[in-house]
């Protein structure tokens, strides 16, 4: 899919939605940001260890189980415009987080910007990443934080299809809410569908106005089948 194209397509979204459905339950989902034909292309790409520059088997690091990989530079056209385009939208709301938050930290308009500030603190690797969990895989409960800097915001694309390709696979969502027990989301996700949601906390309007909660996220065990999904983290990695 051409530049121009992916552009139009993000422009599409209604984003008033998205920031509302991040404030009011903590993830917002995507129209199909991907075609099948693209997905399909992507999943070819899991086996050219040519095109990443690391490997991670998840049993080996007690991660869950299954495997996933970071690419390399170049990245994937269609994935660096994503993370391109879909950028700045998502700096406007975690910039009004921060603001929320009293934080003084701002996210700057561009990617490009951002990833500057990145290699300037040491963290120049890059981060999307594809993963795949065969039957019986899944993925402990984490945040993806590779160095002191990191944007509020992520997301994760499923780029095979529930129910004909695997079953089971669950995107989970766990907040921990101060002086209260934790809640979780389970997420069926479309192929080629996004979803979008916290790096590491959000904040949540109370009676006694803004806090913090923590959030953790992972992958619900696969019952049969190949889970295969990309993720797009905005910082580098050290």
């Amino acid at each position: 899919m051409p530049r121009n194209n992916i552009q139009q397509l993000i422009n599409q979204i209604d984003w008033t939605l998205i920031e509302h459905e991040l404030n009011e339950r903590g993830y917002a989902t995507t129209p199909p940001l991907l075609t099948a034909d693209q997905c399909d292309a992507l999943i070819g790409v899991f086996t050219d260890d040519s095109r990443f520059r690391s490997r991670i088997d998840m049993s080996r690091y007690k991660f869950g189980e299954g495997e996933y990989k970071y690419f390399a530079e170049p990245l994937p056209e269609t994935i660096a415009c994503l993370r391109e385009f879909i950028y700045p939208t998502l700096a406007t709301i975690a910039n009004r987080w921060s603001e929320r938050l009293g934080n003084a930290e701002r996210f700057p308009a561009t990617l490009q910007e951002f990833l500057e500030f990145c290699h300037s603190r040491g963290q120049a690797k890059p981060t999307p990443l594809l993963l795949r969990y065969q039957s019986g895989g899944y993925n402990c409960l984490h945040q993806d934080l590779y160095g002191e800097i990191s944007f509020p915001l992520q997301m994760t694309c499923v780029l095979s299809a529930r129910n004909d390709d695997y079953t089971g696979g669950q995107f989970l969502l766990v907040e921990q809410r101060p002086r209260a027990q934790s809640r979780g989301d389970a997420i069926d996700l479309d192929r080629g569908q996004a979803i979008i949601f916290p790096n590491r906390l959000r904040p949540v309007r109370g009676a006694r106005g803004e806090y913090r909660v923590n959030v953790r996220h992972g992958v619900s065990r696969v019952l049969s089948g190949n889970r295969f999904s990309l993720g797009i983290i905005f910082h580098d990695a050290k």
